[in-house]
């Protein structure tokens, strides 16, 4: 079947998330609601341990199949990739139900003692079953990435996110509704996991087949002994070169879910001095309900561009094609700058607004507007981890995760207690610019690449300037529009504020030449017209001042 390129990967990998992230973010503005505060507390603790345990179970494998399947088609030994792929079904099967087992039972333990939100038991045990399912999700996704067909994972992901939306709102109202109570109530909102994970695997298996068919309509004839010979790879030289792989890549991919859940489960110990417990309680709500609901936002394109770039710099890495491996990185390099920094920026520039028009009101704007803003180095200390990877460097950003999550927990025991929810941000922040400037240094040893150069302070004058503009024009907005109901107000002023930025951004960007028509030409399509459209009326004006 034909291969995506790496530019149209990414779109159905960012398109995809992006309506994942929305589906999910609309699952819990009615959850919002027909939750109580502890009901959405203990929704929020049992997602964290899941997709942590989760991260645990798949984080790295997906990536190294799709790094060693990627090179296997790229050398001509298909079968020996098919071979990978069969030893990575049967370690999901395992892993599924270990962890299934494993999560069920402790829940009690963790919800009491660990997390101290007594009553999130019943909502751990209720989503525990997913980890059945996705284990074999990831393996297949892993596969098919490593073959650049990017589009069942995408739609698998759309599928899994709209049935766990309609299933978790639909039994979490029907719950309430017969008065169970809240942990029932959260409960029957965290089982739209496990109806969302079975839709996601239907969806892959359709896939599979038709990938199946492809392959034989490509390639009629088989070759019997490779078949055989692949057939004779044992599984665990397989496991030996995925674990050698993947085990750097699971704890690098876990870093973000591992500070989430280190918040989640440690915050009321560390900021109970500062706020007090039922305070404190209050605070964890509105970050892990509400701030790390939105900063989940502007990575999309990040997670969707790390994703892609690997399998692509892998298999130019393989064959030595330096060009372009250095053509590829400086290429996702500049596409998660130009666009992974001004959605962070302007969503914590409108948070007022975001936060009042998502959830019940505009409380913990602030913790939203903190934590989507240092989301600009996350994006980077992903984009960068990923393209390690693909040039077969795994342990360097293992060791850099090490550093960075040991720098948050010291700057978290040391900033919370003063500074509360912001002190934990604080440290937050730290954990990615870190990694990402190691991340960035190792790079430079194996790549020469060019992101800006000396485009940066252009690029800075433009963040500045659109994001002020943006922030001014929410507040005044909001101002002005003050007798209007909350909800329009926070609309208006929200979709304002994102104009503004937009518009002004573009402007900027091509006023003061931060972009190039060069970078212009690697853009996706209607991105690429608009850009070459601009930076041609540019050049015209400038040649008109020239003449007079």
């Amino acid at each position: 079947m034909k291969k995506d390129s790496l530019i149209k990967g990414t779109l159905i990998l960012a398109a995809a998330a992006l309506i994942a992230r929305f589906l999910g973010i609309f699952q819990r503005v009615p959850l919002d609601h027909i939750l109580t505060e502890n009901g959405g507390l203990y929704f929020a603790v049992a997602n964290n341990v899941y997709l942590t345990l989760l991260v645990v179970a798949t984080g790295g494998l997906p990536s190294a199949i799709s790094k060693m399947v990627s090179e296997r088609y790229a050398l001509g030994r298909e079968h020996e990739a098919k071979r990978v792929y069969q030893a990575a079904l049967l370690f999901g099967v395992i892993t599924g139900v270990i962890l299934t087992i494993a999560l069920y039972f402790a829940a009690p333990y963790y919800a009491v003692h660990i997390a101290k939100t007594p009553g999130a038991e019943v909502a751990i045990r209720a989503v525990a079953p997913t980890l059945l399912i996705f284990p074999i999700i990831a393996m297949m996704r892993g596969y098919f990435q490593g073959r650049q067909f990017m589009m069942a994972g995408g739609m698998s992901q759309i599928v899994e996110q709209i049935l766990r939306v309609i299933v978790g709102v639909a039994l979490a109202y029907y719950v309430v509704s017969i008065d169970w109570g809240e942990k029932w109530g959260a409960a029957a909102a965290s089982f739209g996991n496990v109806i969302g994970g079975v839709g996601a695997l239907l969806v892959m298996l359709y896939y599979a087949a038709k990938l199946r068919r492809g392959d034989l309509a490509d390639r009629p004839s088989v070759d019997i002994e490779a078949v055989k010979a692949a057939a004779k790879i044992p599984f665990r030289s397989i496991y030996r070169e995925i674990f050698t792989m993947s085990i750097p890549i699971v704890i690098t991919a876990m870093t973000v879910q591992i500070i989430y859940t280190f918040d989640s489960s440690l915050f009321v110990r560390l900021t109970e001095s500062y706020y007090g417990y039922h305070d404190a309680l209050l605070v964890l709500r509105d970050l892990s309900f509400k701030a790390q609901t939105v900063a989940g936002i502007p990575p999309i394109l990040a997670i969707a561009l790390s994703t892609s770039i690997i399998p692509v710099i892998s298999s130019a890495y393989s064959l030595r094609n330096m060009a372009e491996v250095e053509r590829q990185t400086s290429l996702v390099m500049r596409i998660v700058l130009f666009t992974g920094v001004p959605a962070a920026l302007t969503l914590a520039a409108a948070s007022y607004s975001v936060t009042g028009l998502i959830f019940t009101g505009p409380r913990g704007y602030g913790i939203v507007a903190a934590l989507t803003a240092g989301t600009i180095f996350q994006i980077t200390m992903m984009t960068s981890n990923s393209i390690l990877f693909g040039l077969g460097k795994a342990r360097i950003p293992m060791m850099n995760t090490f550093v960075g999550i040991g720098l948050k927990i010291l700057c978290s025991y040391a900033l919370a207690p003063i500074y509360g929810v912001y002190g934990v941000i604080v440290a937050t922040s730290v954990c990615f610019v870190v990694m990402t400037w190691m991340n960035i240094e190792a790079i430079r040893r194996e790549v020469k690449f060019t992101v800006l150069g000396s485009r940066w302070p252009s690029y800075l004058v433009t963040i500045v300037v659109s994001v002020a503009a943006g922030w001014i024009t929410e507040a005044g907005i909001r101002h002005l529009l003050g007798s209007l109901p909350d909800k329009l107000t926070y609309l208006i002023s929200a979709v304002a504020a994102g104009a503004v930025i937009g518009v002004l951004y573009l402007f900027l960007l091509v006023l003061l030449r931060v972009v190039t028509m060069e970078d212009a030409k690697s853009f996706p399509g209607p991105l690429r017209k608009l850009f070459v459209l601009l930076l041609k009326a540019l050049g015209r004006t400038q040649a008109r001042k020239e003449r007079h």
